[in-house]
């Protein structure tokens, strides 16, 4: 009977092959501390006061957090990481991670921007994927609005014009260049004017082949029915379905807001839940893998192997451009590592942007390390399992 390849996510010394014992050493200690959320807690507001009063603070979070989640403050900064992934078969998608600005000439930057990060893709054959952010694009409040169906005055309705328009130049330019673009997911209150715009862009770049790709928050309990309603649409306009898949980012902010407003939490009741949705999603997926294309964006070890499990039972290469998995730069490189050794097509989300203004990312980061059960906990020990085996 022929065996299921197994990947070894416990094997460290592939995982962290690309970082030297300095940068080793240097996330060991950045571990250490988010492991502890009193003394994550802590140096968190210590940054937040430290920036807010104008301290001089930037170079220490540059060559600590910085250096390790991000990949330099411009695009061509970038380059050395994406030139070092590369070296071990790892793609990056670069990620303009600047939030918090919320003008009209912000968003028109925010959008340039975007849009030169495929040069970067054009340049380098290691850059397999863009991504942004609708609401760095337009207004959230507009969103908002949309969505709860209120009218909109004139200068709303021009506002949320140009929202779109943004949106087909970087769907556009994906098109152009044949390089595929993620849109990333939101709040549930916003979601529905983007995935709204999503669709129209699939209908019409997504002729051929997958080109933009919406994104699926698998915590929301409604969304395994909405992945396989996308499914249906596209196929009855006869066009390629993008998907990237995650668990989701905004659990306590979705449920907070449940609360306050009296209205059923749309987040699943359990991680069980959870994890079964987002597996049952993967497997929907490769069932109709002649028109769906999956980007899984997971630092779950299970949903990774279990994805490869799928598509070793459906015949597909490892290589197969139909399925990527993704993680976070600085997190999980055990599954990366392991996985691109292994032959599979893997990207390392790499965000990039201005010290002070990529903080808010960094932020959620520690938090999401510190609240996720066993995240940094896991990360510290495979850190520490291979200090020693360097020690000898």
């Amino acid at each position: 009977m022929e065996t299921i390849p197994t990947i070894q996510f416990d094997n460290t010394e592939v995982a962290f092959s690309y970082k030297s014992d300095r940068e080793l050493k240097k996330a060991n200690l950045i571990f250490s501390l988010v492991n502890h959320p009193m003394i994550s807690g802590l140096a968190t507001s210590l940054v937040k006061f430290s920036l807010a009063v104008g301290l001089p603070v930037k170079n220490l979070i540059r060559i600590t957090v910085f250096e390790h989640f991000c990949g330099g403050e411009t695009a061509e900064e970038s380059e050395k990481t994406i030139d070092k992934l590369a070296q071990y078969k790892v793609g990056t998608i670069l990620d303009y991670s600047v939030e918090g600005k919320h003008d009209e000439a912000s968003f028109d930057q925010t959008t340039r921007e975007i849009l030169s990060t495929f040069d970067e893709a054009k340049k380098s054959r290691s850059v397999p994927f863009c991504v942004f952010k609708t609401t760095g694009l337009g207004s959230s409040e507009i969103l908002e609005k949309v969505q709860a169906k209120s009218v909109l005055t004139a200068e709303e309705t021009a506002a949320f014009d140009r929202v779109k328009i943004r949106v087909e130049q970087i769907c556009q330019r994906a098109f152009e260049t044949q390089v595929p673009v993620l849109i990333d997911a939101e709040d549930s209150w916003i979601q529905n004017p983007i995935d709204e715009i999503a669709y129209e862009m699939m209908k019409k770049y997504n002729q051929q082949k997958a080109i933009v790709f919406n994104t699926f928050q698998m915590y929301r309990s409604d969304m395994l029915g909405n992945l396989r309603n996308a499914f249906h649409v596209a196929a009855m306009h006869n066009y390629f379905l993008g998907v990237k898949m995650v668990r989701g980012a905004y659990m306590e902010k979705e449920a907070e807001r449940a609360a306050n407003l009296g209205y059923p939490n749309p987040i699943h009741p359990s991680k069980q839940a959870t994890d079964d949705a987002f597996n049952q999603g993967l497997a929907f997926c490769v069932d109709n893998k002649q028109r769906v294309s999956v980007l899984c964006g997971s630092h779950n070890e299970y949903s990774n192997q279990y994805l490869t499990v799928l598509m070793h039972k459906h015949g597909m290469k490892a290589n197969d451009q139909r399925v990527w998995f993704a993680q976070l730069l600085g997190m999980s490189d055990n599954i990366s590592f392991n996985l691109a050794k292994a032959g599979y097509n893997v990207a390392k989300y790499v965000p990039y942007g201005p010290v002070e203004s990529v903080m808010p990312y960094l932020l959620r980061r520690a938090a999401e390390n510190t609240s996720v059960a066993g995240q940094s906990s896991r990360e510290l020990g495979l850190i520490r399992k291979e200090l020693k085996r360097r020690r000898g």
